[in-house]
C-alpha cells in the first residue's frame, strides 16, 4: 500500500489538474461532486491495474497478485466491488485487513470473491499468466 500511495498521489494530482482546466484555473471549492470524482479516479486506477494484470506496481514488488474465484484477473465490476469492500475493511479500524493474519483472506477478498496469491515461487515467465 505504501508503494502504491506514491502512484495514487500522482493520479490524484493529475485528476485535480484536469478539474482545474475545466474550472478555468480557478480554485475548486470543497464539493461532494469533486470528492466523488477523485474517489472515482482512485477506484479506476486500482481497477485498471487489477483487471489488466491482477497487480498494481506495489504488488509486483511484493510478488503478489489478485485473482478472481474463477481464475484470471478480476473483472471491472469485481475490481470496483473489491475496492468498495476494502473501504469497509478499512473503516472498521482496519480489522478487515488484519483478518489476513488469522485467515488466508481479507474481508474484502471474501466479499468480492477474489484472493491474493504469491507468485514468487513461480518461474519468471509464468508469473504473468499465473492463475
Amino acid at each position: 500500500m505504501l508503494y502504491d500511495s506514491l502512484l495514487i498521489f500522482a493520479v490524484l494530482f493529475f485528476a485535480a489538474a484536469i478539474a482545474l482546466l475545466f474550472n478555468r484555473g480557478e480554485a475548486i471549492e470543497s464539493h461532494p461532486a469533486f470528492s466523488l470524482y477523485l474517489l472515482f479516479s482512485l477506484f479506476t486506477f486500482y481497477a485498471w491495474f487489477w483487471h489488466k494484470s491482477g497487480q498494481t506496481l506495489g504488488m509486483r514488488v511484493w510478488k503478489i497478485r489478485i485473482v478472481s474465484e474463477f481464475g484470471g484477473n478480476p473483472s471491472w465490476g469485481g475490481s470496483y466491488l473489491r475496492l468498495l469492500f476494502a473501504l469497509l475493511s478499512l473503516g472498521c479500524f482496519g480489522l478487515g485487513y488484519f483478518w489476513r493474519l488469522f485467515k488466508p483472506y481479507t474481508w474484502h477478498d471474501r466479499l468480492s470473491q477474489t484472493s491474493i496469491i504469491d507468485v514468487s515461487s513461480l518461474a519468471p515467465g509464468k508469473q504473468a499468466d499465473a492463475v
